[in-house]
C-alpha cells in the first residue's frame, strides 16, 4: 500500500487515463483534473495522508464521468494507492480552453477537429472557419449544431467531402 508520493508522480499517472468517448485523448489532454493533493488525516501522524483527486466534468450531466472516476480509481488501485478519493466539482466550469495543445492536436489527428477561439465568446458556428482534419481546407460548413456527443458540431469539408466532428467552444 503506498502513502504518500508526489503529487507530480499522480499527474503522470493520470495521463494514462484515457477519456471513454474520445480515447485518444487523457483527462490530462481535456483539462478536467482541477488538483491532486495530499491532505493530512489525522494532525498527530505526519504519514496519515489522503490522496484527494478533484475532476471537473466538460458539462453538466456529462455521461462520461462515473468512468472516469472508475478509470482513475482503477489505475491508483493498480500503482498501490489505497487511501484516495476522487471529487466532482462544477465550479469554476469546465472550459475547452483548459485542453492542452497535446490534446488538440491528437483531436486534429483523430480526426476529430479542435475548439477553434476562446470559450465563452458567443460564436456563430454556421459562420466559423472549421479546418477539415483530414485534408485541412476552411472550406467547411456546418451540417448540425450536434454532433456524435453534445459538445460535438458535425460539419463537412466541401473540398474532400468528407464529414467530421467539431469539438465545441465551451
Amino acid at each position: 500500500m503506498k502513502t504518500v508520493s508526489s503529487e507530480k508522480a499522480i499527474w503522470h499517472l493520470l495521463e494514462s487515463v484515457s477519456d471513454p468517448e474520445i480515447p485518444v485523448l487523457s483527462v490530462i489532454d481535456l483539462g478536467i483534473i482541477r488538483s491532486v493533493l495530499f491532505v493530512r488525516e489525522n494532525n498527530h501522524d505526519s504519514s496519515d495522508h489522503q490522496l484527494v483527486i478533484t475532476i471537473t466534468p466538460t458539462y453538466t450531466g456529462c455521461p462520461a464521468m462515473d468512468m472516469i472516476s472508475k478509470q482513475i480509481s482503477s489505475k491508483l488501485e493498480e500503482a498501490g494507492y489505497q487511501n484516495f478519493e476522487i471529487k466532482q466539482t462544477l465550479k469554476p466550469a469546465w472550459t475547452t480552453d483548459w485542453m492542452t495543445e497535446t490534446g488538440k492536436e491528437k483531436l486534429r489527428s483523430y480526426g476529430i477537429a479542435a475548439p477553434v477561439g476562446k470559450s465563452f465568446n458567443n460564436y456563430d458556428l454556421s459562420k466559423l472557419k472549421i479546418p477539415c482534419p483530414q485534408c485541412g481546407s476552411e472550406n467547411t460548413s456546418m451540417i448540425s449544431e450536434f454532433g456524435s456527443t453534445s459538445c460535438k458540431a458535425l460539419f463537412k469539408c466541401l473540398n474532400c467531402k468528407e464529414p467530421f466532428d467539431y469539438f465545441k467552444c465551451h
